[in-house]
């Protein structure tokens, strides 16, 4: 069955991969950019951004005038920060959050009316690893997918009753732009600050992990297979096998030993 599929952040990445092979496979795709607009491959983009309420309502309102429904949400969209929490400015925090989480919520808010009068739908959230641990020099980064954590699995009891199925995506390293991207947020370090020469190691070892992970279309795959499989699971962690691993140790290890492989794998002493 072909659905309506709404997902926000297709500029790149798992967005762009998804929403294409999405369209390929016949499904109505409207995507989300916060600078473009226009149309590439039977997938029709949407200018949004997530922080600002208005835009999400407008392009919810075209979605539900072309089309009348919308089966499937994906809230891929999301925005890096990097930096040790004391020194991180302000108003990077606030931005990560907004988009990652803020936003995320206004959208799905709006959504959530259209799935109940139609009798249904599926809304697919994207955390992440550093939704399940903390990471170190990414703390409102992992702050914001925590949150998405709580909201994803509250929502899903709520709405069970109206036939909504929630499902968390927890991707591990993937070779995107996400390194790039976060250079534009770093907090301000230097020579002076207490956490510069630690600061600079582990975002080595980030970067070097990010660089070394799969390529985008191996989750996009993935992806479309749960937005066509009539019962999906409720969670789905995409990533290698020692990233899974660290998963299942994060929750069966006393907190200190767990805390000391995190800070081996990023150098910390």
């Amino acid at each position: 069955m072909k659905k309506v599929i709404f997902i926000t952040g297709i500029s790149s990445g798992f967005g762009k991969e998804t929403a294409g092979i999405l369209a390929e496979q016949g499904h109505t795709v409207y995507g989300t950019v916060r600078k473009d607009s226009g149309s590439d491959n039977n997938v029709h983009y949407l200018k949004m951004d997530l922080t600002d309420i208005d835009s999400i309502k407008k392009a919810v309102l075209t979605v539900l005038e072309k089309e009348g429904r919308i089966d499937v949400l994906i809230n891929n969209a999301g925005m890096h920060t990097g930096g040790p929490i004391e020194t991180t400015p302000a108003e990077y925090a606030k931005l990560q959050m907004d988009t990652n989480f803020s936003g995320m919520f206004q959208l799905t808010r709006e959504v959530l009316p259209v799935m109940r009068k139609q009798g249904g739908g599926t809304i697919i959230n994207f955390s992440s690893i550093g939704g399940l641990m903390g990471l170190p020099f990414q703390p409102f980064y992992s702050a914001s997918k925590f949150a998405i954590e709580g909201f994803s699995e509250a929502l899903r009891i709520e709405v069970k009753q109206f036939n909504i199925k929630i499902v968390l995506i927890n991707p591990g390293d993937f070779h995107t732009s996400n390194s790039a991207n976060r250079r534009n947020y770093l907090a301000p370090t230097g020579t002076g600050n207490p956490y510069n020469d630690q600061f600079l190691k582990s975002m080595e070892v980030i970067e070097k992990d990010e660089a070394a992970g799969w390529e985008p279309v191996v989750l996009a795959r993935k992806i479309v297979r749960i937005v066509e499989c009539k019962n999906p699971r409720q969670r789905y962690i995409i990533a290698s096998f020692e990233q899974k691993l660290a998963v299942v140790l994060k929750y069966i290890l006393p907190g200190k030993w767990f805390m000391k492989i995190l800070a081996d794998h990023y150098k910390i002493t």
